[in-house]
């Protein structure tokens, strides 16, 4: 058996494991991102559109960023993956929280629509992503 935070040889020997689903993930956001522009410009306007596409944008960058960040803490040591983890969290849902203030003391057209495009790049993510895990990546063969 291994030492805790010790990886096994096969999963050492493929450093790129960690962030195979990528590029799925981001081509499912910018798909997502246009249909969302589309529908939010037939119906509201462009300050729907924006919003809405930009929306798609916020979800799909921030959970790029948490990617890199917790693939980079794996690589190093994986008991860093927690505490970077919850880190982002706190820094990413206080910048979102500001942003949202912000953004709503303008009084932009576009606030529901960026909304809603952030819960649709949630929605999307997450069941893409459930789909990569157990479509795509149990049917990868055992090293």
């Amino acid at each position: 058996m291994a030492e805790p935070g010790v990886r096994a040889p096969e999963v050492a020997a493929d450093r790129r494991w960690r962030l195979r689903h990528l590029p799925v993930l981001l081509v499912a956001s910018a798909a997502l991102a246009v249909v969302a522009a589309v529908v939010g410009g037939v119906t509201g306007g462009a300050d729907a559109a924006l919003g809405a596409a930009a929306g798609v944008a916020v979800t799909a960058a921030s959970y790029t960023l948490t990617t890199l960040v917790l693939a980079w803490a794996d690589t190093v040591n994986p008991q860093l993956v927690l505490p970077f983890g919850l880190g982002l969290y706190a820094a990413k849902f206080t910048l979102l929280g500001v942003v949202m203030v912000a953004v709503a003391s303008t009084g932009w057209g576009g606030l529901i629509p960026l909304c809603l495009g952030i819960a649709a790049g949630v929605a999307v993510w997450t069941g893409v992503h459930i789909w990569w895990l157990t479509r795509v990546h149990s049917r990868r063969p055992a090293s």
